[in-house]
């Protein structure tokens, strides 16, 4: 009899923790089934769990579903029409707006476009003299080539390098150019200081608003465009299972 009430105390104590862990778990991990993700140190060939292309890749859930950087950011292409319409001088409010959106998820590759078009989009808006079709154009087309996971695997977060290709874009900057080229360095370099100083692991939420901040204060002190930069309050931690807490800057 004790045995039984022994075994059943004790697998009720497992199932409800495995329970309430799933729940923690299962906030915006793998887009298939929700289970954790995991990084492998070297590049294998992963099938995307939704278009069926394979390619090399280090970063699947710890069930083995992988989806490619494509299909994670579908849908991605709606920020453009929200950058057109927007009057809004403060970057961050209008990137908040893109990440409420239904395509956006707690992380991903879409963020090193949504960076950089937040940015353009209130630098037009407080009076920054670009083409703006076609700059919301290289915007899109220089971030989308800017993979998941850069941040661990490259050394370089993939919202700070959207920092630089913005800075890029509207000082016309190439590889030949001087003061362009200079600034756009600077600048991603100053986004990735500000996301180090935090450190990790990685919140795609937190290093695009650090960027943002980053890049707020750069242009006013190179550009004299001066961007709205507000108080930062993050509405998202309850869906990040590895939050920094207290360690984050905007908690």
């Amino acid at each position: 009899m004790s045995f039984t009430i022994n075994f059943i105390a004790k697998t009720f104590i497992l199932l409800y923790n495995n329970t309430t862990r799933g729940n923690y778990m299962n906030n915006e991990e793998c887009l298939i089934c929700n289970a954790p993700l995991e990084y492998l140190e070297n590049d294998i060939d992963m099938e995307c769990e939704i278009c069926h292309k394979t390619e090399k890749s280090k970063t699947r859930c710890v069930k083995g579903h992988y989806v490619c950087n494509a299909c994670h950011k579908k849908g991605l292409d709606s920020i453009i029409g929200v950058a057109l319409n927007e009057t809004s001088t403060n970057p961050i409010e209008i990137i908040n707006k893109m990440m409420n959106m239904d395509f956006c998820h707690m992380h991903g590759p879409e963020h090193h476009v949504m960076v950089g078009i937040a940015l353009l989009t209130a630098y037009k808006n407080a009076g920054g003299n670009i083409d703006f079709d076609n700059a919301l154009y290289e915007m899109f087309s220089r971030g989308n080539q800017v993979p998941g996971g850069t941040c661990g695997f490259w050394g370089a977060c993939g919202a700070a390098i959207s920092t630089g290709i913005f800075m890029s874009i509207i000082t016309k900057s190439n590889p030949l150019a001087e003061e362009a080229f200079a600034l756009s360095n600077e600048m991603t370099s100053r986004a990735l200081h500000k996301i180090a100083e935090v450190g990790g692991p990685r919140c795609c939420k937190r290093d695009s608003y650090l960027s943002i901040l980053s890049a707020i204060d750069f242009v006013k002190e190179k550009l004299n465009i001066e961007l709205e930069k507000p108080e930062v309050k993050c509405n998202f931690k309850s869906k990040n299972n590895q939050c920094i807490g207290k360690r984050c800057p905007f908690v």
